[in-house]
């Protein structure tokens, strides 16, 4: 396993993390499973594990927080804070009191007493920047983070967030979370010349977009135990997720040509296609570590199969003529 430095922070990780977001009851439900697959990834030397509050409304914490007992030290620990929860009416958001009671709860959740990074989960327009960016510096002089970071946060706000940290003397937002993919390059614009700019870690969600970029989708219907079939299944009256996989849209037809691309390129390349992705995703000089996100133990095996691709030049260029960069 390869390891990166994180911006320009004094914490190394490795170039593939573990995301949980498909652990609990919105993805395995059996915490054995879960927690065997956090011990194959640890000892296939991934040391990222990424989680959030909101993920299975704090069941995913609960579960790496058991599992990783006895192993912290060798984990670099990643959770969220400010989507709304399920079950919680009026969660949300990144007021101080929500991000002090959110850490309070992650760290009894994860069994620890302090978080590596901690993430402003989406931006959050009915709070004052200053007011999330001051209420984290206090739990980073309190010793409960070592680094602020941010999701899914667009350049502007990030930018705005830095000016706001350098002139008031408080802790700078040092890592952001984008979803970047093959299909999804939107970060390639803005986002990652900013996070080379300022020193800033990337780490990049959603590098199989969704599933698109494993060629499940790419006969037009939706795979029995397929995520989409099981978020359509757990929300049945989820439109996101209905939109999101039908091939009766016309964006999601131009999906499915360029995965058809895609998936010959990789075919041609000697690669499975979520190979090609994988790789595709850890090539960016800004990206400091992908995300994978598996439901199950098999998932995990095939995908840490996969984490040793490297891409050649070539086959980038014949990337960027079905997706150019930039592109979403």
């Amino acid at each position: 396993m390869e390891y990166r430095q994180l911006g320009e922070a004094d914490v190394r990780v490795s170039a593939y993390g573990l995301g949980t977001w498909m652990f609990g009851r919105e993805g395995n439900r059996d915490p054995g499973e879960c927690a065997a697959m956090i011990h194959a990834a640890l000892d296939a030397g991934i040391n990222l594990i990424d989680t959030a509050d909101a993920y299975s409304a704090g069941e995913a914490e609960t579960i790496v927080g058991a599992a990783i007992e006895g192993r912290r030290a060798e984990v670099v620990l990643a959770s969220k804070v400010g989507y709304p929860i399920a079950g919680r009416p009026g969660s949300g958001g990144l007021s101080r009191r929500w991000i002090v009671d959110g850490v309070e709860g992650s760290l009894r959740r994860l069994r620890t007493d302090y978080l590596d990074v901690y993430f402003l989960h989406r931006p959050d327009p009915s709070t004052p920047l200053e007011e999330s960016l001051a209420a984290l510096d206090d739990l980073v002089r309190a010793g409960k983070v070592r680094l602020a970071g941010c999701s899914t946060f667009p350049a502007w706000e990030i930018a705005e967030g830095r000016c706001i940290a350098s002139a008031g003397g408080i802790a700078p937002l040092r890592c952001e979370q984008p979803p970047y993919s093959i299909l999804v390059r939107g970060a390639e614009r803005d986002v990652f010349p900013l996070a080379r700019r300022y020193g800033m870690g990337v780490m990049a969600w959603s590098p199989l977009a969704g599933g698109w970029l494993t060629g499940k989708y790419r006969a037009g219907a939706v795979p029995t135990g397929s995520r989409a079939a099981r978020g359509r299944d757990f929300d049945p009256g989820n439109a996101r997720l209905v939109e999101r996989y039908d091939l009766a849209a016309p964006a999601n037809r131009a999906k499915a040509r360029a995965v058809d691309e895609l998936a010959d390129l990789a075919a041609e390349a000697g690669l499975p296609l979520a190979g090609l992705a994988l790789a595709f995703a850890g090539t960016h000089p800004a990206v400091s570590s992908v995300l994978i996100g598996p439901r199950t133990l098999p998932q995990l095996e095939e995908l840490l199969a996969l984490t040793g691709v490297t891409l050649d030049g070539s086959v980038l260029d014949r990337i960027d003529q079905i997706v150019p960069p930039g592109a979403v």
